[in-house]
């Protein structure tokens, strides 16, 4: 993989969009990431791996806020990243998922994370030409051509070997977490974690399975009465269960002779109570046999009321019958009085003509007054019509008023609605200049801010110039002084050499074992200290030139940028374009608040006219059409006046001649009807009177009086006759258990003692029963300790495998997690991290030994730790000079850094080969160069120069200033408000 071209915008501190060129960077295949604290170096890194995955890595990713706080609502955040991986070129676009402000309106609206992946020169098999669009398919394509995870890339690319460096000095515990974060062997710790849930698991199961035992024992000894032993379960289960068999048999016993003797009673009992109830029906025949005899006369009384009762039923019906008639008649006779006096009232017809006549004349005067119908409708209908002619002439009247009030109203809106048009187009155009007004309103308030500020401004860049002259002198005073005391040093270095030798051991210079006359320290001699404090000092003093000069720049600038704006302008100036401006915008805004109001008022006016406009014709039309209709009624209502004179005669008019006639044609009917009434009502009592007569004799009576007074009820002569049933009935009765042939012999003054007889059967029974209950109790606990025998037996035989396998995963799970049986006290975990580690050294040491000359080597060691805690993760190095193996955090800081860095490569070797990913061609190293010295910086210097063999670009992530000074700055990104710059090097 080989990284290209890289753009940012929007994006951490950066706001605007910036750009850094990798291909012109790795030309020489080292480049270097400079600048101060917080001046985003390692964003540029973030920017890299969102392009590629969509995450950040470490805690910043965790945050999730990507976007620059300081960007314009209007831009874009998003990172582009060209490069190549397996020959491939391609270009990755991606967008995050960020909150920015609406365009109209309060509030933020979100905007949605999106990717791209463009094919550069030629597409791969098997992926589409066009691309893709799809934020998955993106990831999954990068990876797959990476052959990496996110995580592993990390690791690979981005080398972190300031947290190998706290590897090589962690004590077991810290090392083991270090390394779970270096190859993520969660899916081990999982596996530990599994096995411990599993015993857990088994171990609660077994627990309930033990706890039932223990419930079943505990039933057992309940239903036995007893307390289980500790010991021998088995026997004292059988031995409970034999003695509940006993029990049984002996209940069984007693109940067989208590239910032989209930049984006795029970026989004696029941001949006893036969013998009773004889005697008891015999008294009761001859009791019913007493009372039957008391009451004969009372039922021939009964017998003959019966039937005079059933005699007089047969003429009852022809006496009502006679008694209904005549009242008819009666009432007829009255109805007809009646309607002859209502016919005579009329004055029209005579009372005293037969039916026929009087039918005939109804008949004629019927005709007569249907055919005055027809001009009584025309009668009600010549009062609406004149009715109506008055409530046209208002009508009309009333329309004709409301022309003029119209007329009225309509002269005077065309006038107004001209004035409210030209106010508008007014409006209109104060509207339109608005935003240029405003604009410029705005141009003017920044002008008098500038105006404010070139003042200072200008005090800024004579301070920002003196500070950087006096920085300037400092830096040369410094460097000076570095160099005399250099010079001094080396003047001094014989006595700084003499200073190391021992009697004894050979002379670095010479080789001489013996020295007579080493040289002494010359007055004002420099040591290494001394020295090295004025190389700090000069750095300092460069440090504060160079951040003198970058503020005497940006002054500067500022400077310059606030008098191109303001063009010659002065504070004075500005300040009265500014008032007029004002007072212009003020008045725009004014008209232009009106546009609404006037154009409302003015579609209300045309409304209006068109209403007014709209009525006026409608009421015309009310007029003209009222004053036509009435015309034509009044023609209409003459004529008709004419005809209806005609038909009233004498009566006030048609419709009152049509109600006379129609009363007397009502009167006429009824008093038809009323006498045909009265001649059928005579005829009928004539003839039921003779058929009373006829029934009369038949059934004996002399007069109705007589059958009223022998008639009864129907439930009267049931009640009798059912009182005569129910005599006769008591009476076969009573002889018939008379002469039963049982109660031969049976006196009704025999006396049976059934009371302690019962008494006797009372007291068996309750001893049968409570032999029974004895039994079935019996039965039931030997039944209860049976089953209780046979649950418990088989929860014995139940928990037996359950222990054994949870000894057997219980042993298992203490190996797995490092104790019991485990001699190295090493779990999974530690023993897969143990390999990897092995693994790990293996790969580093090889480019240990390149960095430090065949010196260093490390040393992977699985021995347990001290007092039995666990180990696996030792990691210590061999020095082939001494031939000794020593604890790695006793390494000097650039032999430490050597070692760490030597771990981070050696992992980018593994995690490589191990996912089969791509070449990778472009390796970042980030942190731990500040801790180095001179001398160990040239060293680290040579050996990253080393890894551009094989077109290999590696770039260099750091603040140290001394790196700054090896590689030429050929790039400077600024980043957003805070004025740090961050140095793109080469």
């Amino acid at each position: 993989m080989r990284l290209h071209r890289l753009e940012v915008a929007a994006f951490g501190p950066y706001r605007k969009r910036e750009i850094v060129d990798f291909d012109a960077l790795g030309a020489d295949g080292l480049f270097l990431l400079h600048g101060d604290t917080g001046a985003g170096k390692t964003t540029l890194l973030d920017a890299v791996a969102f392009a590629l995955f969509g995450l950040v890595p470490g805690a910043r990713g965790e945050v999730r806020r990507l976007r620059c706080a300081f960007a314009e609502p209007d831009e874009v955040t998003e990172v582009v990243l060209e490069l190549s991986v397996q020959g491939q070129r391609m270009r990755l676009v991606r967008r995050p998922e960020y909150q920015r402000p609406k365009r109209r309106g309060d509030g933020t609206t979100k905007q949605n994370a999106k990717a791209s992946l463009t094919w550069i020169g030629g597409v791969p098999e098997g992926y589409p030409a066009e691309g893709l669009i799809r934020i998955d398919e993106v990831s999954r394509t990068v990876e797959g051509l990476l052959g990496m995870s996110a995580p592993q890339f990390f690791q690979v690319v981005l080398l972190p070997q300031g947290e190998f460096a706290r590897f090589l000095r962690a004590e077991t515990d810290e090392r083991e977490k270090l390394l779970e974060k270096l190859f993520g062997t969660k899916r081990f710790a999982d596996v530990e974690a599994w096995f411990r849930d599993q015993r857990a698991d088994k171990r609660r199961g077994l627990d309930q399975r033990r706890q039932e035992v223990r419930e079943w024992v505990a039933r057992f000894g309940q239903v036995a009465g007893e307390d289980a032993p500790e010991q021998d379960l088995a026997g004292w289960t059988a031995a409970v269960r034999e003695k509940a068999e006993q029990a049984v048999a002996e209940a069984k016993s007693d109940e067989e002779r208590a239910r032989s003797d209930s049984d006795g009673a029970e026989k004696l009992l029941a001949e006893r109570r036969t013998a009773a109830e004889r005697v008891h029906r015999l008294r009761s025949a001859h009791r019913r046999l007493s009372l039957v005899e008391d009451q004969r006369d009372e039922r021939r009384a009964w017998a003959a009321e019966i039937a005079g009762a059933r005699r007089a039923t047969t003429v009852l019906g022809a006496v009502t019958q006679a008694e209904r008639w005549a009242v008819r008649f009666e009432e007829a006779v009255a109805t007809e009085r009646l309607r002859v006096r209502e016919l005579v009232a009329t004055g029209q017809a005579d009372a005293d003509a037969e039916v026929a006549e009087l039918r005939r004349h109804a008949a004629k005067l019927r005709e007569e007054g249907g055919a005055l119908a027809g001009l009584v409708a025309e009668a009600e209908q010549q009062t609406r019509d004149r009715r109506e002619i008055e409530a046209l002439v208002d009508k009309a009247e009333e329309a004709r008023a409301d022309v003029l009030v119209l007329t009225e109203k309509l002269d005077g809106i065309p006038q107004r609605l001209e004035e409210l048009r030209r106010e508008l187009d007014a409006a209109n155009a104060a509207a339109v200049q608005l935003d240029a007004a405003r604009v410029r309103h705005a141009e003017l308030e920044v002008a008098v801010d500038d105006a404010a500020g070139l003042p200072g401004a200008m005090r800024t860049v004579a301070e920002t110039q003196e500070r950087v002259r006096i920085a300037t002198d400092e830096h040369q005073d410094a460097r000076e002084h570095r160099l005399r005391l250099r010079e001094l040093r080396l003047e001094g270095m014989a006595a700084e050499l003499a200073a190391g030798l021992t009697d004894g051991q050979a002379c670095p210079v010479c080789g001489a074992a013996e020295h007579p006359a080493p040289a002494r320290p010359a007055d004002g001699s420099v040591d290494r200290e001394q020295e090295a404090e004025a190389e700090r000092a000069e750095r300092r003093a460069e440090h504060a030139r160079s951040t003198a000069e970058a503020a005497r720049h940006a002054a500067e600038t500022t400077l310059a940028a606030l008098r191109e704006r303001l063009r010659g302008r002065t504070g004075e100036d500005l300040d009265e374009e500014l008032r007029l401006a004002q007072r212009q915008l003020e008045d725009l805004e004014r008209r232009a608040r009106q546009r609404a109001k006037l154009s409302s008022e003015a579609r209300a006016a045309e409304a209006e006219a068109k209403s007014l406009t709209d009525k006026l014709r409608a009421v015309e039309q009310i007029a003209t059409a009222a004053d036509a209709r009435r015309r034509t009624l009044l023609d209409r209502v003459d004529e008709r006046a004419r005809r209806l004179d005609e038909a009233r005669g004498e009566y006030p008019d048609v419709a009152a001649r049509r109600a006379q006639l129609s009363r007397v044609v009502r009167a006429l009917d009824a008093l038809v009807e009323a006498r045909t009434e009265r001649v059928t009502a005579h005829q009928q009592l004539a003839q039921r009177r003779e058929e009373l007569q006829e029934s009369l004799a038949n059934a004996e009576f002399g007069t109705a009086d007589e059958v009223r007074a022998a008639a009864r009820p129907d439930e009267t002569v049931a009640r009798l006759e059912k009182r005569l049933s129910q005599a006769a009935a008591e009476e076969a009765a009573a002889r018939a258990v008379l002469a039963e042939p049982e109660l031969a012999g049976v006196s009704p003054d025999d006396d049976v003692d059934v009371e302690s007889a019962t008494t006797a059967v009372r007291a068996a029974r309750e001893a049968a029963e409570t032999a029974v209950a004895r039994l079935r109790a019996a039965d039931q606990r030997a039944t209860d300790l049976e089953t209780l025998a046979v649950q418990l037996s088989a929860a014995i035989d139940a928990i037996r495998p359950l222990e054994e396998e949870f000894a057997e995963l219980d042993a298992l799970t203490d190996v797995i997690n490092g104790r019991g049986q485990n001699a190295r006290r090493m779990s999974l975990r530690s023993y897969v991290l143990a390999a990897r580690l092995e693994e790990l050294a293996l790969a580093a040491t090889t480019r240990l030994q390149a960095m430090s000359q065949g010196r260093y080597s490390f040393v992977h060691s699985d021995r347990a730790g001290a007092r039995g805690t666990k180990g696996g993760l030792a990691l210590d190095v061999l020095d082939d000079y001494s031939g000794t193996v020593r604890p790695a955090k006793t390494l000097s800081g650039g032999e430490s850094f050597l070692a760490s860095l030597a771990l981070a490569l050696g992992l980018a070797d593994v995690v490589a080969a191990e996912t089969g990913g791509a070449l990778l061609d472009t390796l970042f190293v980030d942190e731990g160069f500040g801790t180095l010295d001179a001398e160990t910086l040239d060293v680290v210097m040579d050996i990253l120069d080393g890894l551009r063999a094989g077109g290999r670009v590696v770039g260099l992530v750091s603040h140290v200033e001394e790196l700054r000074q090896r590689i030429p700055t050929r790039l400077r990104v600024r980043k957003a408000r805070t004025g740090s710059t961050l140095e793109v090097q080469m």
